[in-house]
């Protein structure tokens, strides 16, 4: 089925306006520590020391409570696996069953530097290298030394994990990526790809499969 505006806007217990947080799920709604130990949000965004380059706790202070991860009611006929980018409410939603879904804050591109449509994960990358576009450089010079691609790093602009999108076989150079800025998650100021905090795009790369669908909307009327 097409997505269309009266599927986001009117399509019963709702999609990215009117998707309601599933109580006593462990991605709960308490964002506050408790006598019996952190909240499930503050659990989700610890330090994770394992990682190739160890990863600090997200500063839950920057990142706003609507944008932490979380399980929603969200009817779809879109097949679990698929991925829902929100542009608009700046939310990502990978489908499960039974009428639900994982919600992801996100930050996204400026305009002029944003794609949509319907595409495919076609492949993963735990701690990427990044080439910048010529494009990309030949607006920002400074980037030339990182022509032939940035080491893999917590400063690197993919951060922890990448999956890459692709449509009709063809690379659209736009990723779903980790950032360490839990600031910039809900705002628009990447050069057009789509970035979550580090420990949520752990979390959504271990749950997707290469050659997921994926859905990128930027209006919300638009029909993809």
């Amino acid at each position: 089925m097409p997505i269309t505006r009266r599927f986001f806007l009117l399509g019963g217990a709702g999609l990215a306006l009117s998707a309601c947080v599933r109580d006593g799920s462990e991605e709960g709604i308490m964002a506050e520590p408790t006598s019996s130990g952190p909240s499930p949000f503050a659990r989700n965004y610890g330090a994770l020391p394992d990682e190739p380059f160890p990863i600090p706790a997200a500063d839950l202070k920057k990142l706003k409570p609507k944008y932490r991860r979380r399980i929603v009611d969200f009817p779809t006929a879109e097949i679990p696996g698929t991925i829902i980018v929100d542009t608009p409410n700046r939310f990502l939603y990978l489908v499960m069953e039974n009428g639900t879904a994982m919600r992801y804050g996100v930050g996204i591109g400026r305009d002029g530097f944003s794609w949509g449509g319907r595409g495919r994960i076609q492949y993963k990358r735990a701690w990427p290298r990044w080439t910048p576009p010529s494009e990309m450089i030949a607006r920002q010079p400074e980037l030339e030394k990182y022509r032939n691609g940035m080491e893999p790093a917590l400063d690197n602009p993919l951060g922890a994990r990448a999956m890459y999108i692709f449509q009709d076989g063809q690379d659209t150079l736009y990723r779903l990526h980790g950032t360490q800025d839990a600031a910039s998650i809900g705002k628009a100021v990447s050069s057009g790809c789509v970035r979550l905090i580090n420990q949520d795009v752990i979390d959504l790369f271990n749950r997707v499969r290469p050659g997921a669908a994926i859905i990128v909307r930027q209006h919300e009327d638009e029909a993809v």
